[in-house]
């Protein structure tokens, strides 16, 4: 049984008890304890249940490559589902539930899928869906859908927060032990800011748990020197419990700190995401040890040999009276010698090499455990527990040579250096014969923008494995990092001693013959169930590709992403193949490294900052007098102003009929206005729109269009020519950041050798359209500047004073009405419009909502992004051809314009609709054609994007795409309806008012 030993334990404090509750049970640990240490002291081996065959599953790991032991972690608002047991400090009050499985752990009646293993074979799932085809829906789906996903979804708001935060650095050192601080004394000496990253809440890594000796004395010494040395420095700044997630271009990380997840509920946010810029990044980030495939290797009670030294060591944990060592590689003797040094029972040292020579192989066989060269595990006995395990010989079948009683087995495979955060940002990777792992390729190193190095491997994560060279590269990897970042750094190495080892063997299926009922028990991907015979049987079905293997079988798609069964896999598909390891290759690194809760990816950005209210400057104007509004992107724009007695209807009408008649009022300061600037500005315009804007005079306007690299319809607006290299380009009210988004993307990834700069002022300014036949009169009593059609004709704007308000004046119209849109600094803009409102009384002025202006755009037949377009419409589908240069060589679209689809005279164009009985045509409607298609469903010819009852024509107007486009007008087709029934419109010209633009000119 696994029990608390009565001495050691380095990193607990004996004198300060916790309780905690594992499915509801009270346990006791000791401040200092990870909650797996804790489970294991509590003799609790059972923790979980596999995904597919439901089989016990216990701890096999100390760290966070731990596939096996998940849990649910917190009640109520502080449950979160998936929390390692290995990685989660234990606190007083904790309280944790087992995952996947019903009713209870220890009964579990999802194990049945376990007797049915030979019909639930790796890619089983696939298969349903193809045969037979009708029990995919009514069988197969149901059931699936039902067994996927681990733990439980939270139900209640997290009562947590979280934060974010920045922070730059000339060397980011990722990784606490003694390679990452030796990187990092090396770097700080030579001046630069340093900050070092470590995951857990202790320094040093494994030198203190494997006995290292450092200048003469302890790794546990060394480590608290150089840790206190390192904090007095003030251009280092240290980390702990802060995991390094990913690694990006230009030197882009990112970072999970657990600020008070081992304190929840003392007011500090749980965790915090660090956004950091280094100009070099050295990955200190160890090695993880691998398992071993052997029959039944999945069993409570089966834990890496090095994660079995960490638990003895650091927390005083025996995961078993009597241990039995299975390996192929020196350094799992030092577990033996470990468990042995602690007074527990060690029956044999099984080791598959065929000859046994060196320092701790001598060491172990001195404090008399039994050691079996060229010997391999058949099987391990048991069932919850481990209870035996079955010896024979490694190179033969797996036939019995003795049964070796026991109730914990500690294997080891090799190390494999974590090469994640290397590869993340195109780091590549070499195979070590040697050591038969994958390490960082010193000559294919992650580069920057200048094409130089950015990353650099140290230590174990290096492929580096004695404690002496450990050192030695750190502290050359530290000198190659602040050289690269400009400092001047010399690259001193503490003196270590290491113990000689003898060359390690790969194993990677034990015994190597094993028979197929063996292999059927031998587990590479503890969680999803993955088998040696199911990459087998992939590889048999023609599944080459490492990618497609993962795939098919799920190897390393677990929430642990493989950090255990990669390695074994790809050797086992290799072996498969016949083909070598690197030929094989790896699967692709994706950040990050390990989970990150979606809470710390939000940050603050929940509730009502979620998405904060975008409010304009005459917002609270708009409450006062009882707006109705509409979300527009994240503004809130009013969408009508009901008085007393109206409906939106009404309202929506009267305001239409008075800005004709009279005198509107528009909030329009949600429009997007983005300068744009520099000598290759209107290069850069001229890419950026299909028309011309590079020959704009200055004082002039340009409506233009803006589509995608595909073809399709972005955005629109009018552009103004401010100056010599100026221009003001006003974009959708939902489209700002994202146009604004789309412009920096082509200068910095495309065209970033281009003179432009670009801003989104859209906030900065109060915009406000002047509409109606009384426009003039009104800005004329106002005062100021001269707005008549000879001095500010349509399309030009100017700059001046309107009734002591700077403004600038843009003669442009989007509902045919005569219409200035007037712009002024925002901290005017309430001002500005209670001052329209007060001079404009007597003219009938009145505000109107968005409702109205798109019911006068329509009437006028102009377009708007979001209605007309989609994604899949082009400017020619709208019958804009003529903003479409004919003359430009190139822009943004046009090669995606002409290609055969999007050139086709069969396409759906612009038409207008007037119903013939006055009727509003439904949205969402389409125009309904003869026939019936493949599937049985009706044939169309277009479909509705604006319709509306007209209050200007007192009917129902319509705009949308047809098949003919305008050369059907005439036609009369019918639209469908919710109904069922239809309604009949004639196709006529989409400009229903105002058709030769005479109001806009006066």
């Amino acid at each position: 049984m696994s029990t608390r030993l009565t001495r050691g334990g380095r990193l607990i404090d004996r004198t300060t008890s916790q309780e905690f509750a594992f499915n509801g049970k009270k346990m006791r640990g000791y401040a200092g304890d990870t909650l797996a240490a804790a489970l294991l002291a509590n003799d609790q081996m059972l923790v979980g249940r596999s995904f597919k065959y439901h089989r016990p599953r216990g701890i096999v790991a100390a760290g966070p490559e731990e596939p096996n032991a998940l849990v649910g972690l917190g009640k109520g608002a502080r449950f979160e589902p998936n929390q390692r047991v290995t990685t989660t400090e234990l606190f007083d009050g904790l309280e944790a539930e087992s995952q996947n499985h019903w009713p209870s752990l220890e009964f579990d009646v999802g194990v049945i899928n376990n007797s049915l293993a030979r019909f639930l074979p790796g890619g089983f799932y696939y298969k349903t869906f193809m045969y037979p085809r009708a029990a995919w829906k009514h069988l197969f789906e149901p059931i699936i859908r039902q067994s996927a996903g681990l733990g439980k979804v939270p139900k209640e708001r997290d009562a947590d927060r979280y934060e974010q935060a920045y922070a730059f650095c000339d060397v980011l050192v990722i990784g606490g032990g003694i390679a990452g601080l030796q990187a990092a004394l090396v770097a700080g000496a030579s001046g630069a800011r340093v900050i070092v990253l470590e995951q857990s809440a202790a320094w040093g890594g494994r030198a203190p748990v494997d006995g290292d000796l450092i200048e003469g004395g302890s790794a546990d010494g060394w480590i608290g020197a150089a840790v206190k040395t390192l904090s007095l420095m003030e251009n280092v700044t240290l980390k702990m419990r802060c995991m390094g997630a990913g690694v990006y271009d230009h030197g882009y990380v990112l970072a999970d700190e657990k600020v008070s997840d081992h304190t929840p509920g003392d007011g500090r946010p749980k965790h915090r995401l660090w956004r950091i810029r280094a100009a070099q990044i050295i990955t200190a980030t160890g090695a993880i040890e691998r398992p071993l495939s052997f029959a039944g290797n999945d069993l409570p009670g089966v834990m890496l040999a090095g994660s079995v030294r960490d638990f003895v060591v650091n927390f005083a944990v025996s995961p078993g009276d009597r241990t039995v060592v299975v390996t192929n590689n020196d350094d799992a003797y030092r577990t033996a010698i470990a468990l042995k040094e602690a007074g527990l029972a060690v029956p044999c040292i099984i080791d598959a090499r065929a000859s046994v020579t060196g320092v701790l192989p001598a060491k172990a066989k001195a404090l008399g455990i039994r050691i079996e060269a060229g010997k391999a595990i058949a099987k391990v006995k048991g069932g919850k527990r481990v209870t035996g395990v079955s010896l024979c010989v490694q190179a033969g079948e797996g036939s019995v040579l003795e049964e070796i009683a026991c109730d914990a087995v500690a294997m080891s495979g090799g190390w494999s250096p974590v090469v994640h955060l290397w590869s993340h940002c195109g780091g590549k990777l070499t195979w070590d014969t040697a050591n038969a792992h994958f390490r960082p390729d010193a000559a294919r190193p992650p580069t920057g923008a200048d094409g130089a190095a950015m990353v650099v491997a140290v230590g174990n994560a290096n492929g580096v494995m004695t404690v002496a060279e450990v050192l030695a590269d750190a502290a050359r990897g530290g000198a190659v990092a602040a050289q690269a970042a400009g400092f001047t750094a010399e690259a001193v190495a503490a003196k270590a001693q290491s113990v000689a080892e003898a060359a390690m063997e790969a194993v990677w299926v034990m015994p190597q013959g094993a028979s197929p009922k063996l292999r059927a028990k031998m587990w590479l991907d503890y969680q999803d169930d993955v088998k040696v015979s199911d990459v087998q049987l992939a590889a048999r079905e023609g599944y080459s590709s490492v990618e497609h293997t993962k795939r098919y079988t799920t190897l390393g798609m677990a929430t642990d992403q493989g950090k255990l069964s990669n390695i074994n896999g790809l050797a086992v598909l290799a072996d498969a193949l016949n083909e070598e390891i690197p030929q094989v290759g790896t699967t692709t690194f994706r950040p990050p490294y390990t989970p990150v809760t979606l809470g710390a990816l939000a940050g603050e950005s929940r509730g009502e900052i979620f998405q904060p209210l975008r409010k304009t400057p005459m917002h609270a104007w708009h409450e006062k007098n009882q707006a109705y509004f509409e979300p527009v992107g994240l503004w809130r724009r009013p969408y009508c102003f009901p008085r007393a007695g109206e409906n939106h209807e009404q309202a929506v009408h009267r305001e239409v009929i008075n800005t004709r008649t009279a005198l509107g009022l528009l909030d329009a300061s949600t429009l997007g206005k983005i300068i744009v600037k520099g000598p290759d500005a209107g290069r850069f315009l001229d890419m950026l729109y299909t028309g011309v804007m590079s020959s704009l005079p200055i004082g002039k306007c340009r409506y233009g269009l803006m589509c995608n690299e595909q073809g399709f319809l972005s955005d629109d607006g009018v552009v103004a020519r401010i100056d010599e290299d100026t221009w003001l380009c006003h974009t959708t009210s939902g489209g700002a950041d994202r146009i604004h988004a789309w412009m920096e993307d082509w200068l910095q990834c495309e065209w970033w050798d281009w003179q432009v700069y670009t801003a989104n002022i859209t906030e900065q300014l109060a915009q406000v359209a002047v509409v109606g036949p009384n426009a003039r009169k009104l800005l004329e009593k106002l005062g100021g500047m001269d707005v008549s059609k000879e001095s500010l004709p349509f399309m030009q704007w100017a700059d001046g004073t309107l009734g002591g308000f700077p403004v600038r004046v843009y003669r442009i119209s989007f509902s045919g009405e005569l219409s200035y849109e007037i712009a002024v600094p925002a901290s005017m803009g309430a001002a500005f419009w209670e001052a329209l409102h007060k001079a404009g009384a007597e003219f009938g002025a009145m505000p109107y909502g968005t409702e109205a202006l798109h019911i006068m755009r329509a009437e006028k037949g102009f377009i708007m992004i979001g209605d007309e377009t989609d994604g899949t419409v082009i400017p020619q589908d709208l019958n804009l051809g003529w903003a479409i240069s004919k003359k430009k060589a190139d822009f943004l679209g046009k090669r995606g314009q002409e290609r055969n689809y999007l050139a086709s005279p069969d396409r759906w164009k612009l038409a207008g609709f007037e119903t013939l009985d006055g009727s509003v045509v439904p949205d969402g409607s389409y125009i309904i054609a003869a026939g019936k298609n493949a599937n049985g469903q009706g044939n169309t010819q277009g479909r509705v994007t604006s319709t509306y009852h007209s209050p200007t024509l007192k009917r129902g107007i319509a705009m949308g795409l047809i098949k003919g486009g305008l050369s059907r007008i005439g036609d009369v087709v019918e639209f469908n309806t919710v109904t069922g029934g239809t309604v009949k419109a004639k196709v006529v010209d989409p400009v229903f008012y105002d058709k030769d633009g005479e109001k806009p000119n006066v």
